[in-house]
């Protein structure tokens, strides 16, 4: 038996992913499992969102994390 690297594996849901990318650039509210973030939706990779809040703060959430997406509309 030989001796293997381990690998990481993605769960990747293919409605969240392409939704999220039509909202790129918007402002959001983001609930995750842990808390909610409010910003502007600036990236959309297959396993996580970039989230640029109130100034210089960037979030980095894993989709598998969100519970919902909001527009922020205030």
């Amino acid at each position: 038996m030989q001796n293997q690297a381990p690998q990481m594996i993605t769960i990747i849901d293919p409605y969240v992913y392409q939704t999220l990318q039509t909202v790129i650039g918007k402002d959001l509210v983001i609930q995750t499992t842990r808390d909610t973030v409010r910003g502007n939706l600036t990236d959309v990779k297959p396993d996580h969102i970039v989230l640029k809040a109130n100034g210089d703060s960037v979030f980095f959430i894993r989709i598998q994390q969100i519970v919902s997406i909001m527009p922020d509309n205030d």
